[in-house]
């Protein structure tokens, strides 16, 4: 009767021993998976600002050159028009290598899961600001435009034209940045759960929420 209570004590402890052991290698695989989702989500994130990037520089490159060429052949609202492209594409350009120096310098760093949140509704938010400056650039585009014709001067004229072309670039460029980062922000919010973020007196609070 000894050996067989002996028995069953040995028997229990192999048990829960084993029942821990499942526990700590679910909790690793758990770990391990949420780790990788954190770095998959920030590497898409920074992939595809360097992608926009990559393409808003090429357009701004695009427009500086054959805007300053056509500038200096054309006259009257054909040279303000190109004139004013070479004038907002030099910021591009400098925007477009700020934003890459940006997303090299971030592609060596490790991304917790708040700071995948952090960043992930500071570009969306970004993003959104823009698309409203678009909007603004082609009003303001579409009144030069109409004022140059009321008054018959070239020059309002041709900076609204441009401002009409280089906004409607902007416009349907942001949207299809925020649509690529929203896709990516959604993963972050399934990979949340029951987890729930917002801010704080401190700045950005987790918490849970029972069901």
């Amino acid at each position: 009767m000894q050996h067989l209570k002996k028995s069953l004590v040995l028997v229990a402890v192999f048990l829960y021993g084993q029942a821990f052991a499942q526990k700590d290698m679910a909790d690793t695989v758990t770990t391990t998976a949420r780790l990788s989702l954190q770095d998959s989500i920030a590497a898409v994130r920074i992939n595809l600002n360097k992608t926009h990037m990559y393409i808003l520089g090429a357009w701004a490159g695009v427009n500086i050159v054959q805007g300053s060429i056509s500038a200096s052949n054309l006259t009257g609202k054909d040279h303000y028009f190109h004139q004013m492209n070479v004038y907002w594409n030099t910021f591009n350009l400098a925007l477009a290598g700020m934003g890459l120096w940006t997303a090299k310098k971030q592609l060596s760093r490790h991304f917790s899961f708040g700071d995948n949140i952090r960043e992930q509704q500071k570009i969306e938010k970004i993003l959104l600001l823009n698309i409203g400056l678009d909007a603004a650039y082609i009003t303001t585009g579409m009144y030069l435009k109409e004022r140059g014709l009321r008054l018959n001067r070239d020059q309002p004229q041709g900076y609204g034209n441009s401002l009409l072309l280089q906004g409607g670039f902007l416009l349907i460029f942001d949207i299809i940045q925020y649509t690529a980062h929203r896709k990516n922000g959604k993963l972050l919010e399934q990979a949340l759960g029951n987890w729930q973020v917002g801010p704080t007196g401190a700045g950005l609070g987790v918490s849970y929420q029972f069901k």
